[in-house]
């Protein structure tokens, strides 16, 4: 199966800036739909950012135009950039893959998931 290890996670003030890695074992991520799910305590993941197989990048609006997804097949790693932080953004952070051309913001949709990395923004 795929094996997904996040990292990059920590605390930092608002408007602060941080870099997720989440890096893939045993398959290439050149083979895989991918995404970016956070959560906090008693809410439902929500889906923040997705790299689809052919390379197709959407973002949701409460990201958009602070957040940057990217893929390097040669580290096999994806990358979550995010910058101008604030409070809303605290939660855990979880890479998600999926071994298709789809793609979907269910998170139940995706069968593979890292251990997620704790991300928390003081104001």
């Amino acid at each position: 199966q795929v094996q997904l290890v996040e990292s990059g996670g920590g605390s930092v003030q608002a408007g602060g800036s941080l870099r997720l890695s989440c890096t893939a074992s045993g398959y290439s991520v050149s083979t895989l739909c991918m995404a970016w799910f956070r959560q906090n305590p008693g809410k439902a993941r929500e889906g923040i950012a997705i790299r689809t197989r052919g390379g197709t990048i959407i973002y949701t609006d409460a990201v958009k135009g602070r957040f940057t997804i990217s893929r390097d097949d040669t580290w096999n790693t994806l990358y979550l950039q995010m910058n101008t932080l604030t409070p809303d953004d605290t939660g855990m952070y979880y890479c998600a893959a999926a071994q298709t051309g789809a793609f979907s913001w269910s998170s139940s949709w995706y069968p593979y998931w890292g251990q997620g990395t704790q991300v928390t923004v003081s104001s």
